[in-house]
C-alpha cells in the first residue's frame, strides 16, 4: 500500500517514527519490522544503533557550531548558527525518544513528541529563511533580519506543537485517526522547505557566483536528504529483514539527515569569506617582510665606514658643503678654527 495523503497507516507499518504509537488508533500503529533492542543496567534501549548516530550529530554539530560562530565577520553567520542550534536539540530529544528513555506509555511522553515535531517544523521554517539571506532582501545580522527569523520560528513552532498536542490528545476538533494537519507539518512541510532551499541556492550560485564548486555540496546534500527518506519510507522493511533486526530504516536515515546538515554547513563556508580586516584571531599575524633593502641581512654600523662616530673621516655637511668639524677645526678654512688663534 502507498502513501496516502493525511494518513500515516503505510508510513508507520515501515518506518519507526518518534509519532507512530501516537497516531492511528489508540495504541498507535506499530512497525512490520524494526531494531532489536538491548539491555543496558536493567533498561531496554531501543534503537541502539540509531542513538549511537544521535551522539555522533550532537558531537559533529557542536564542532560545526564552533567554527561557524568563529567566523566572525562572514555573511549570515547568526542565521545559519540558529539552524544548528536547532539541529542539535532536535537530535538530543530525539535520542530520548527513539531509545524509549521517555518510554511511549509514559504521561509525558505526547507532550515532548509534540516538542519534537514543533522543533522540527521550526528548524525546517529556519532553513527556509536561511535560503534567501544570501539574497539580501534584509541586510544580515541586523535586528530585522534576526527577529524576523526568530519570530517566524516561534510561530511555526507554536502552530506546529498545537496541532500535535491536539491530534495526540483528541481535542480542538483534531483527531489521532485522522491527523490531516500533522501530516502536513510532518511529512509535507519539510519537503516543501527543502525543495526550496535547494533551488534558492541554485540560483544564488548560478546568478551571483563565480565559483561553481559549492554546486556540489548542494547536490551531495540534495542526494543525501533524498536518499535516507527513501530509505526509511521505501526500504526499511527490507533493510531490517535483510540485517535480521540489527538495524533498520530509521538508522540509515538519521545518518543521512546528519550528512545532509553537514553539507548545509559546508556549503555555508564555501560561499562565505570572513573578512580579514576585522576578523579576530586567536594566533597572532606574522608579518612577512617584502622590502629587499630590509631582508638584505646588513649591518648598517659595519657599513657606515664615513661616519665620525666610527671614525672614518670626516662627512660633509648638508648645510653649506662643509661640515661643523671642518668649520671650526683649529686652521681649518683659512685660520677660521676656534677659539681664534689672534685672540689667546
Amino acid at each position: 500500500m502507498g502513501v496516502q495523503f493525511g494518513s500515516f497507516d503505510s508510513i508507520c507499518e515501515t518506518a519507526a517514527l518518534v509519532i507512530c504509537s501516537l497516531v492511528g488508533t489508540a495504541q498507535g500503529i506499530e512497525p512490520s519490522c524494526y531494531s532489536r533492542n538491548v539491555e543496558v543496567g536493567g533498561t531496554i534501549i531501543f534503537q541502539p544503533s540509531t542513538s549511537f548516530v544521535h551522539i555522533v550529530a550532537i558531537i559533529m554539530t557542536a564542532i560545526m557550531i564552533f567554527h561557524i560562530r568563529s567566523k566572525y565577520t562572514a555573511v549570515g553567520r547568526k542565521e545559519i548558527v540558529m539552524f544548528f542550534y536547532m539541529y542539535i536539540v532536535i537530535e538530543l530529544l530525539a535520542m530520548f525518544l527513539d531509545s524509549n528513555i521517555i518510554p511511549t506509555a509514559n504521561s509525558s511522553y505526547p507532550w515532548f513528541a509534540a516538542i519534537y515535531t514543533g522543533l522540527v517544523a521550526a528548524a525546517y521554517c529556519c532553513l527556509l529563511i536561511n535560503g534567501f539571506v544570501g539574497f539580501q532582501f534584509a541586510e544580515d545580522g541586523t535586528p530585522l533580519s534576526l527577529w524576523f527569523m526568530r519570530i517566524a520560528c516561534l510561530v511555526v513552532f507554536g502552530v506546529s506543537f498545537f496541532i500535535s498536542i491536539a491530534t495526540f490528545k483528541g481535542f480542538a476538533g483534531f483527531s489521532y485517526s485522522k491527523p490531516i494537519g500533522l501530516w502536513i507539518i510532518y511529512i509535507l512541510w519539510p519537503i516543501i522547505c527543502a525543495a526550496v532551499y535547494v533551488v534558492s541556492q541554485l540560483v544564488l550560485v548560478f546568478r551571483t557566483l563565480e565559483d561553481r564548486w559549492p554546486l556540489g555540496d548542494i547536490i551531495f546534500g540534495a542526494a543525501f536528504y533524498t536518499v535516507g527518506n527513501v530509505l526509511l519510507f521505501a526500504f526499511s522493511v527490507t533493510i531490517c529483514d535483510a540485517i535480521k533486526h540489527y538495524i533498520d530504516g530509521l538508522f540509515f536515515f538519521t545518518l543521512c539527515m546528519l550528512l545532509s546538515v553537514m553539507m548545509v554547513y559546508k556549503y555555508w563556508d564555501s560561499i562565505t569569506r570572513e573578512d580579514l580586516e576585522f576578523s579576530v584571531g586567536s594566533k597572532a599575524a606574522v608579518w612577512e617582510v617584502k622590502d629587499p633593502l630590509l631582508s638584505t641581512g646588513l649591518d648598517y654600523s659595519e657599513e657606515d665606514t664615513v661616519s665620525n662616530y666610527h671614525g672614518g673621516g670626516v662627512a660633509p655637511s648638508l648645510v653649506g658643503g662643509v661640515s661643523g668639524q671642518q668649520l671650526y677645526q683649529k686652521g681649518g678654512m683659512g685660520g677660521r678654527g676656534y677659539p681664534p688663534s689672534d685672540r689667546y
